[in-house]
This record gives structure tokens, sequence and C-alpha cells, in this order.
């Protein structure tokens, strides 16, 4: 077989390559410790070191999760026994205040503005912020402030009942805040009671506040109960000399309670309304001017023949009460449309009754304030809305018209709504409250001792409330505990297949390394003396 020198040297150095590639790749595994440096190494033992890889990544990322968790679990826990404390303290001093035999006023002074700055210290503990600035009882909320208000006006939670979560394991997610409204605003209370709040609506600026309330007669309020009242201002225009005035009014009937009709506003007086003695401060808005408010055919002007035999109808609606007006007959002018409207043999006669409205050649008649809807015109009577009925009436007074103009402003409202529960701020600042009432007459320390009892009773319910949470709390640090427990044997096992499939044996390579280097050097012995055998090194 003939060779030819071109083919001595490819041979040679595809060998000197070939065994310098060998020998990179070994002193590579050397360096990283590492047996599979590309897919091509071990396509199945890469598939697999891939999969570890992202499992530990996983677990590693979870360990994260676990330690914020702890973190904001073991705030909460602390916050929750500061509040406990302050509690307990809160517990000494009504069991003090109950002996209302040796008290004077001006020690039930002193006790209430222990309790004020305890009540200060409790508002600051439920309004904890944790690392990340979020406030650990606002639910979903938890950039804004979950509590607010003071003991005269009452107090708001403006959070919601949202619990933040956070994923510890593939099927394991922990609660890591709890809603300060489960925790501190859904207690039952010891007896029927009652929130006060001011509307969102409200136009006086600034804004005029609620108190906070008591229930004085508490047999008058269970009563009433659980039934609530909307204090409405009315126009100055009601009382003469004109002035400022409401009305208070059972919300789900809107029957006015007597004797509250335009009752004269001061501001800072208290009144009593079944069985609750309320104050209302500052400069409430007014409502605006009453009249009788009425939608305008048309002024009078000739109408334009719009049906006749053809029926056509319209839906009307009042104060939620919907009837469907039958148009049945020619209209050339208002005095037949209000005679179609009137008409006892199609029965719209008893739908306008139904609706309390009237209709007369001047057009639609209503109370004051109501909520007046013309919609789903069917057939011909769409004409008739559009012609007959002027859509941007007339209007006057307080009425509501909401097929037009929207509605009217009203007066300020404040709203008293009764409730099972009572929060624990509230608890604590009517205590306060009734502390600061006693005047050293026996009505006023009777009236106290029946506080003082009901705040002992919401005082247990509230930290029972509280050790539940606290319970529960501890039930999800000890799922963290053992679910980091998991990871970390999970993290173990992990790595030793890792390290089997992935790290070098650094005995075998080395041997591999000088058995390469020795296959090198012969290869480029070999050559040497090869590539000498030539025809011209014998001449």
């Amino acid at each position: 077989m003939r060779i030819s020198t071109s083919q001595i040297f490819g041979i040679a150095n595809n060998s000197i390559t070939e065994a310098n590639q060998e020998i990179a790749k070994t002193q590579a595994q050397l360096s990283t410790g590492q047996r599979v440096l590309t897919p091509s190494d071990d396509p199945v033992a890469s598939t697999k070191i891939l999969e570890l890889d992202q499992s530990l990544a996983r677990i590693e990322q979870y360990g994260k999760n676990i330690n914020i968790a702890e973190n904001n679990l073991t705030l909460e826990e602390t916050t929750l026994q500061g509040v406990l404390n302050t509690l307990q303290r809160i517990r000494e001093i009504t069991v003090q205040a109950g002996n209302s035999a040796t008290y004077t006023a001006s020690e039930y002074t002193a006790l209430a503005a222990e309790v004020d700055a305890r009540l200060d210290e409790l508002q600051n503990l439920l309004n904890t912020q944790n690392a990340a600035g979020d406030f650990i009882f606002g639910g979903y909320k938890g950039g804004e402030k979950p509590f607010t208000g003071t003991v005269d006006t009452g107090f708001q939670y403006n959070g919601d009942e949202g619990q933040v979560r956070i994923k510890v394991s593939e099927s394991t997610s922990i609660a890591t805040s709890d809603s300060g409204k489960a925790v501190f605003v859904d207690i039952p209370a010891a007896q029927n009671t009652m929130r006060t709040s001011a509307s969102a609506a409200n136009q006086s600026n600034p804004p005029a506040t609620i108190s906070i309330g008591q229930i004085v007669d508490q047999d008058a309020y269970d009563e009433f109960y659980p039934e609530d009242m909307v204090i409405t201002f009315r126009e100055d225009d009601e009382i003469s000399p004109p002035g400022k005035n409401f009305t208070i009014t059972e919300r789900s009937t809107g029957n006015i309670i007597q004797p509250f009709q335009n009752t004269r506003y001061s501001p800072g007086d208290e009144f009593t309304v079944n069985g609750v003695s309320i104050s209302i401060n500052g400069n409430p808005n007014s409502g605006t001017t009453v009249s009788p408010a009425t939608i305008d055919f048309g002024g009078g002007a000739a109408f334009p023949q719009l049906f006749s035999a053809n029926n056509a109808t319209v839906d009307v609606t009042v104060n939620g009460v919907t009837e469907t007006l039958v148009l049945d007959a020619d209209v050339n002018n208002a005095t037949d449309l209000a005679n179609l409207l009137n008409n006892v043999g199609n029965g719209n006669a008893t739908r306008l009754a139904n609706l309390g409205i009237t209709a007369t050649a001047t057009g639609f008649s209503m109370p004051v304030g109501v909520n007046f809807t013309l919609d789903n015109v069917a057939g011909p009577g769409a004409a008739l809305v559009n012609a007959a009925m002027d859509l941007t009436p007339a209007l006057t007074g307080n009425a509501r018209v909401t097929s037009t103009d929207g509605v009217i402003q009203e007066g300020d409202e404040f709203f008293i709504d009764s409730t099972p529960n009572q929060d624990v701020l509230t608890t604590l600042a009517r205590f306060s409250d009734a502390m600061k009432g006693v005047d050293g007459s026996q009505e006023s320390r009777d009236f106290l001792g029946e506080i003082v009892a009901d705040t002992l009773n919401n005082i247990n319910n509230a930290q029972t409330n509280i050790l539940e949470t606290t319970s529960d709390l501890g039930a999800r640090l000890n799922t963290l505990e053992s679910t980091k427990e998991l990871h970390l044997d999970n993290e173990l096992v992990s790595r030793e297949i890792l390290s089997d499939l992935r790290d070098l044996d650094y005995a075998e390579a080395a041997s591999r390394l000088s058995a390469l280097t020795l296959v090198l050097e012969a290869a480029q012995a070999t050559f040497v003396r090869v590539s000498q055998l030539t025809l011209f090194s014998r001449l």
C-alpha cells in the first residue's frame, strides 16, 4: 500500500489534535471537578442534572419564602402578645372602676386618662408594620393604615378580610397575615350594640363628625334592634326661623322616628334615640330647597301623531317599583297623552297609582326625593319618549331622576348601624367615656356599673378571639418548621444524586490525563520519525 507524504502529515495532525482535545477536556474536568461539562458528554445524565438543578433552585426559593413567612408570623405573634398585655391592664382598670362606691369623679377622670393612653398604645399595635412597610393587619390593603379614628369620632377599619399567603412548597401555601377585621373587629358583643359613621358622600368641609355613641337604655335599643337609623340634614327652611335641622329615619322603611323630624341642630348637643345617645359636631351641609318635582311633557306644544292602533310600551320605575305603561291610542297633544296615561280600561290608571305618581297635561308629578326612571321603550313609544316627553325636564326640588340629570345633592347623612359585634377599640373608648361621665350622681354611677360589666365581657371575648388567632399562628409556624426540615432532607438527597451524576472521580481523571499525555508524546515522537522516511533523505 502506498502512503503519500500528505497522508502521513494528515494522519499525524488528526492524531495529535484528538489527543490534545482529550487532554484539554480532562484538564477542564479536573479544574471544575465536574464529569459532565456538556450535554454531549452524557445526554441521559445531563437531563437528570438539569432536573435536579431546577429542583434545588425551587427548594432555595422556598427556603427564602419560609424565612419571610417566619419573620411575618413571629412579628404578628409578638404584636398579639402586646395587645393581650394591654387588654390585661385595661381589665385591671375595669375591675377597679367597678368599685363605684369609693371612687370620686376626679379619680374616674384619672382612670379614663390611663385608658385613653392605653387606647393609643393599642391602636399603634393594631397598625404595626413589617420590614417591608406593610400593615400586618390590613388584609390585602397592606399599604393603607387599617385602623383610624379617635375616641371622639369613633374608629374605622380601612382594610379588607384578605390574608396574604406565600407558597412554601409545591403543594403548601401559608397565610402570613391575618385580617384586622377578623381579629379585632368581629368580636361578639356582650349585648346588642351599634356603630356610628358618616356618609362618604357628605359635602361639609371640614367634615362634620358623629360621636362614637353610647347605648344608655339597653331595653329600648333591644326593642328597636336590628334596625338601622339614618340622620339626614334637611334644608334650612324646614324650620322657623331657618337653621340647620335634621330628620332621623329607619333605614329599611324610611319611616321618620318621632319626634326627630326637622329637629334643630346645635353642634355637640347630645340626643337620645331608641336608647342610643349620640352627638354630631361641625357644620354639616344642609339639603337643597325642596318643592314637588315634575317631568314636562313638552310645555303643551302641539304633538305630531305618534301612534294609533299599534301598541307601544314604556317602563316607569319609581323608588324601585316598575310598571309597564301601555300606549295604545292616538296622541296628538299633551292632553291626549295625559288621558292615555290615566286610562282605566287599559290599566294605566292602576299602574300610576301603584307608582305613587300622577299624570296631567302639564307632566308627571311625584313626591319629593323619588328615584324616577324611564326605560325599555318599545314600539312607537320611543318617539313618544323622545319627542313628547322632554327628557331634559324642568326639575325643581330634591328629586332624583335617573333618566336625565342624575342625583340632586342632598344634605349630609350619618348612620347608626346595628351590629352584634363590637371592635376592641370601641369597647375601650366607650368605657373611657362612661368614666368621664361620672358626675357624682347615682344615675351616672349606675350607668358606669352597666358599662363595666359589658366591658369585662367584651374584653373576655376579645382575648378569646386573639388567643385563638395566636394558636393558629403557632400551627402555621409548626408547618413552616416541618416544611423547612423536609426541604433540607430533599436537598440533601438531591445533592447526593447530583454528585453521583456530575462530580468527577479525580483518581480516574488523573490517570487518564497521564495516559493521554503519554499518547500525545508518542504520537509526536512517531511523527518526527515517520516524517523523515522520504526518498530525499536517501539521496
